[in-house]
């Protein structure tokens, strides 16, 4: 999602405008790199591009839109779930700017979560909050900060069916910047059990990160948010 961030120069009478995505966090005034952008850098491997060539570059953009939608409504519906909220079959979520229904994989998923929460029975400390590490550079956003059987753990929810080595490198970004070394994965709306959710702890690989990061600072570390001076006012 973009973000039209405005600083007004009076004196200038000029208005500032930086466009953020999701690339970028703010965190005080310094722009950081996103830690799933970062992770993106990850080599994807053979299959992934076997699924590219198959589909080509607009169908497999389209469906990872797609996906996206369909995580980003899943995830919010979630965190009003965790916060005490009741979904119904016919809640309205708004997110990213719209506001629609779920639609039945969503709301399965929605469903899938709730089993695992029951039969896990963990306690909330915080969810969807930023975390960021000001030595190693990077920021991002953590779904779950949960205690479960007295141990802090760091839970990622995702609508995949397969979890991707960027998956596990995000989330030991995220163990490092929090000090938490437990981390998991729950697949929610999952199509290959009954159950309908998988669990998944995950090792650290912190190290394959940094490597990442490697890559990410050949390739981009020159790149910065769009900023653009417009005047304050128009007229003919």
């Amino acid at each position: 999602m973009k973000i039209d961030r405005k600083v007004v120069d009076q004196k200038n009478n000029i208005v500032q405008v930086t466009t953020e995505d999701e690339r970028w966090y703010l965190v005080g005034d310094e722009y950081i790199p996103s830690v799933t952008w970062i992770a993106s850098n990850y080599p994807k491997g053979i299959g992934y591009y076997k699924w590219l060539a198959n589909l080509g570059w607009n169908e497999a953009e389209a469906l990872k839109n797609e996906a996206g939608d369909k995580g980003s409504m899943v995830h919010k519906a979630i965190e009003m779930l965790v916060g005490g909220e009741e979904i119904g079959h016919n809640a309205m979520i708004c997110c990213n700017g719209e506001t629609r229904e779920l639609t039945v994989d969503e709301y399965e998923a929605v469903i899938s979560f709730a089993k695992w929460w029951k039969a896990t029975n963990p306690k909330l400390i915080s969810s969807e909050f930023t975390t960021y590490s000001k030595e190693y550079g990077y920021a991002g956003t953590i779904d779950l900060l949960l205690e479960i059987d007295g141990e802090k753990w760091i839970v990622d929810i995702k609508t995949s069916s397969d979890i991707w080595p960027s998956h596990e490198i995000q989330l030991s970004a995220y163990g490092k910047s929090e000090n938490v070394n437990k981390l998991g994965i729950i697949q929610v709306g999952y199509k290959r059990n009954k159950n309908k959710y998988k669990f998944t702890e995950l090792t650290d690989k912190f190290d394959l990160f940094l490597a990442s990061k490697k890559i990410w600072a050949e390739e981009c570390s020159k790149t910065s948010p769009l900023q653009r001076d417009f005047p304050l006012s128009i007229k003919l």
